[in-house]
């Protein structure tokens, strides 16, 4: 299957995703002046990035760096997908948010875009507060250049990796733990995919997080700018130029160790090679799904596919028990001294104050009465 990203890759061209048209107005050619005068982009590269469209998944501490440098960049469209909301432990790293932005227990798609928007009010920058799973995966995905991976775990590198191979996007790999991190692009049936280095998933507890070995921002700002200079290469139509290997980094140590794949693509992988399957995006979703949410005493209640939930009808049900806060974005329930639930319109509530999966669906069962 030929998508969109195929046709620009080889061509450059693409569809004008922004407001009104894609022909560059006298402010937009002063705004990046010193973008078009590098060479390698130029006024041609220059018009191709404003007529681009990049999905991010995970707008974290990657995420919102690399978001960041596209915004500026001109990128015409940014879609900013995140199911969380925003912590004190996040500001250390995640550099577009505010103390106020946690005062006001904001989703991290939602406060992006807000500052997103003060940045270059040129662009569309959509804010999607949900989860990326096999149920939404392609809708959120599917029209996009370019997916860059901003998120935390495995499961939804693999999910975003069968997207890709299927509706034939490019995506951007990175990862940060302590003072390491890595990254890859990418290219799919054309490079090695994600499961042809990483073939199964890790078990739990295998590898640090960054609860158990913690992260400096240095590191994760050196990963996610290198994740946004190969969307900038790609999406200017400037192929030749990506690294196309697994880079390795260790900025404590100062080792930069860029690792050749070109030969990695293996012809029985379960995700692009002979017989392969979309196995994450396929997988069947129909029962509840809880999660720990990197060690942070927080609890991920999903109900697999998205539903539509009435916080408004909640929150007056929940207000007779505790004490419950509301924004645009979700519910904030004070269940009890211990126990805080956030919930959202689309079924899924954070549980916080425990590790216990066990108890996490039982709260979430209570609440919904289910």
């Amino acid at each position: 299957m030929e998508g969109p990203s195929a046709r620009t890759m080889e061509s450059g061209s693409s569809a004008c995703p922004v407001k009104g048209s894609c022909d560059m107005k006298d402010k937009d050619k002063e705004r990046y002046s010193r973008q078009i005068r590098f060479a390698p982009i130029g006024m041609t590269g220059q018009e191709k990035l404003i007529g681009s469209s990049v999905a991010i998944v995970g707008m974290g501490a990657l995420g919102s760096v690399s978001a960041q440098h596209l915004a500026r960049a001109g990128v015409g469209r940014l879609r900013l997908i995140d199911r969380d909301v925003l912590e004190w432990s996040n500001l250390q790293r995640q550099v577009l948010y505010t103390e106020e932005d946690v005062r006001l227990t904001l989703p991290k798609a939602a406060a992006a875009a807000a500052h997103l928007g003060s940045i270059n009010s040129s662009i569309t920058i959509e804010p999607v507060v949900a989860e990326l799973s096999s149920s939404n995966a392609e809708a959120l995905l599917g029209d996009a250049d370019l997916i860059i991976d901003g998120s935390d775990n495995f499961m939804v590198r693999y999910l975003i990796n069968d997207t890709s191979l299927k509706l034939n996007i490019p995506w951007i790999y990175g990862g940060v733990v302590g003072a390491s991190g890595m990254t890859m692009t990418i290219l799919p049936h054309r490079t090695p995919c994600f499961r042809c280095l990483f073939p199964a998933s890790m078990e739990a507890g295998a590898a640090d997080t960054c609860e158990t070995a913690g992260v400096i921002a240095p590191a994760v700002d050196l990963v996610a700018s290198i994740q946004a200079t190969e969307a900038l290469k790609l999406l200017s139509g400037n192929i030749d130029a990506l690294h196309r290997t697994l880079l390795q980094i260790d900025l404590w140590n100062h080792q930069w160790t860029p690792l050749k794949i070109g030969q990695s693509k293996r012809a029985h992988c379960p995700a692009c090679g002979e017989g392969s399957t979309y196995a994450y995006l396929e997988q069947d979703e129909q029962e509840l799904v809880a999660a720990s949410l990197c060690g942070r005493q927080t609890i991920q209640i999903s109900r697999g596919q998205a539903t539509h939930v009435s916080l408004d009808e909640l929150a007056v049900r929940l207000s007779s028990i505790g004490e419950v806060q509301r924004n645009p974005f979700l519910l904030r329930f004070h269940r009890d001294n211990n126990t805080v639930v956030v919930l959202f319109p689309d079924g899924r509530a954070l549980i916080q104050g425990t590790e216990d999966l066990m108890l996490a669906k039982r709260i979430y069962n209570e609440i919904y009465g289910i």
